[in-house]
């Protein structure tokens, strides 16, 4: 890709990640996904399921295949509104507090998103406190954390603060930047892969077969939009885009090549269609790696 290709690439990510889209409450991510689809003249449907769909129309309509990234992000689910006018959260997906520290998180009340401060507490405290176990050994967990909104019952309940209500990290917060050829952001997973679905979107002009491009919903939170498409949905494929973690134990190098997996922590992958991927691969000269 040319220099402003990437450049064109970071700033749909970078819009992307700004559109707040937790499990289950993605309505400010879909409205966006519905009009880029129209503006590059692309059929898209919202489904019961909550799933962004776009259709490429194809040669032929039998054997349709289907290519998806989740929308949705990690965040956490108010469990309780105090009187003090703090709110106490747990996970929503796999999210945890210490990815996030402390700082601006926003509460997506059903009236009005509402700024907080996600806090662990003082640092300046005695044997005597439940941090000090923090400063020593103790993980923060979720339940040692609250959410500081300075408001009152009243002005919660206002703004739709309730059970229920979703949390994400401070739109400010949100914001992606560049380390050389590399990416730093909150919410990459998923939204690079969507940003990629796009750009399919824009660019594939009647393929072989017909296509489906979806941004599935409720992901993190156990795949239930990708589930409900490929039940209804007769497919000769589905590949799914994600976006691939480095660690010592996995023989992948960071880089700009695509991995291919072959397992997750659910089960193995359809290995004679990850075999027909490698040879699409092999017959461009197009490199990938193995996981």
């Amino acid at each position: 890709m040319h220099s402003t290709d990437y450049d064109g690439l970071f700033g749909l990510i970078e819009t992307l990640v700004l559109l707040h889209s937790p499990s289950g409450v993605e309505g400010e991510i879909d409205r966006f996904l519905l009009e880029w689809f129209q503006t590059v003249g692309v059929e898209a449907w919202l489904d019961e399921a909550g799933n962004a769909i776009a259709k490429i129309p194809g040669r032929s309509a039998e054997r349709p295949i289907a290519i998806t990234a989740h929308k949705d992000e990690i965040g956490g689910i108010v469990k309780t509104v105090n009187s003090d006018g703090t709110v106490a959260v747990r996970k929503l997906g796999g999210a945890f507090p210490w990815v996030y520290g402390e700082g601006v998180v926003d509460l997506l009340g059903d009236h009005t998103t509402l700024s907080g401060i996600l806090s662990f507490g003082s640092r300046h405290v005695s044997h005597e406190s439940p941090q000090k176990g923090q400063q020593d050994n103790k993980a923060v967990r979720w339940e040692d954390a609250w959410i500081e909104t300075k408001c009152t019952l009243e002005e919660l309940a206002a703004a739709g603060i309730r059970p229920g209500t979703r949390m994400v990290v401070g739109k400010h917060r949100k914001r992606p930047f560049r380390l050389k050829d590399y990416i730093a952001s909150y919410t990459l997973d998923n939204k690079a892969s969507v940003a990629i679905l796009l750009a399919l979107a824009e660019r594939v002009t009647q393929p072989v077969r017909d296509i489906y491009l979806i941004a599935s919903a409720k992901e993190e939170v156990g795949a239930v939009g990708a589930l409900y498409f490929a039940q209804r949905q007769r497919l000769s494929a589905l590949i799914a885009l994600e976006i691939c973690p480095l660690s010592s134990e996995y023989s992948i190098q960071a880089g700009a090549d695509p991995v291919l997996l072959t397992q997750d922590g659910y089960g193995l992958y359809d290995e004679g269609l990850n075999a027909e991927v490698r040879q699409a691969a092999r017959s461009q000269g197009f490199p990938y790696n193995w996981r």
